[in-house]
């Protein structure tokens, strides 16, 4: 009896892994599901203040409008690596996550099955005792009674057995799939502040730069009706650089550029990560 006490000492320390493993497992995938939610929903907002800079920009004098137009396209380019993050989130993070799911529910049938062979188990012993009380003098009837014990209680440890490794097996998956996952995680989440604190030092640059007296004058100009080489110039001579691309109507456009930079983007984006893990891996050394 106590060897039974013993396999469903086991089995409840099973059910509590796995239980524990369906809780919290699934708080992570829907907590970091919304979190990637809200990384995607502040991308589309900033995708509006890029458009609304642009447009503004479009009214101004020709310094402020080459400095916000610059500004636009920094932004812009931290909402491409937003964009990669919300892709690597959700490929490296939550796709993980959710495959615990199917695993968890295949894992708690098992247990179930070693449940109804312990049942069974627990029933031939009682059957025997009864036995041994009303009629101990039918060898015959508690040698076959003792017979099917011995089945049941073989068959109770080859279960308990097989499922005992496969829970030690699930519990190992568990942990490593854990350091991976939220390891993939920091390693993303670096890799975008990285990159956004590069482009916003260069953003903050140009807003430091810009020089308002250079305006006033263009102002003036116009206030006084004096038209010459200070006052408003093309678009195209004003802006050095490339026009931003949410300067393109609607979302589709917005996509179809993000698209187009992704290619050249991406190496940057691997060396990049593989330069921050190295540097985790050295302050851990």
């Amino acid at each position: 009896m106590s060897v039974v006490l013993s396999r469903d000492s086991q089995v409840r320390v099973m059910e509590d892994t796995v239980t524990n493993a369906e809780k919290h497992l699934g708080q992570f995938c829907s907590m970091l599901a919304a979190y990637t939610r809200k990384t995607a929903q502040v991308r589309d907002k900033a995708d509006r203040l890029v458009k609304q800079l642009t447009d503004f920009a479009n009214t101004e004098h020709p310094e402020m409008r080459a400095t916000l137009r610059s500004f636009a396209e920094d932004l812009a380019k931290v909402q491409d690596y937003r964009q990669a993050e919300v892709e690597r989130l959700e490929t490296k993070v939550i796709s993980p996550l959710k495959l615990y799911g199917a695993h968890i529910k295949q894992t708690r049938a098992e247990i179930k099955k070693l449940k109804q062979v312990q049942k069974n188990e627990i029933k031939q012993l009682a059957k025997l005792g009864k036995l041994r009380q009303k009629s101990p003098s039918d060898r015959l009837t508690i040698s076959q009674a003792e017979t099917s014990v011995q089945r049941a209680s073989a068959d109770a440890s080859h279960t308990t057995h097989q499922l005992g490794e496969m829970i030690e097996a699930f519990q190992k998956r568990k942990l490593t799939d854990l350091q991976k996952i939220f390891s993939d995680f920091v390693t993303i989440e670096m890799v975008l502040h990285a990159k956004a604190v590069e482009v916003y030092s260069s953003a903050f640059q140009t807003l430091e730069n810009y020089d308002p007296e250079r305006d006033l004058e263009d102002f003036r100009a116009k206030m006084h009706g004096l038209y010459g080489h200070r006052d408003a110039r093309p678009l195209t001579e004003t802006v050095s650089s490339p026009a931003v691309p949410w300067s393109l109507t609607g979302q589709s456009a917005q996509t179809a550029l993000r698209g187009e930079r992704r290619e050249d983007e991406e190496t940057m984006e691997a060396s990049a990560e593989e330069d921050l893990r190295g540097r985790g891996r050295a302050l851990h050394q």
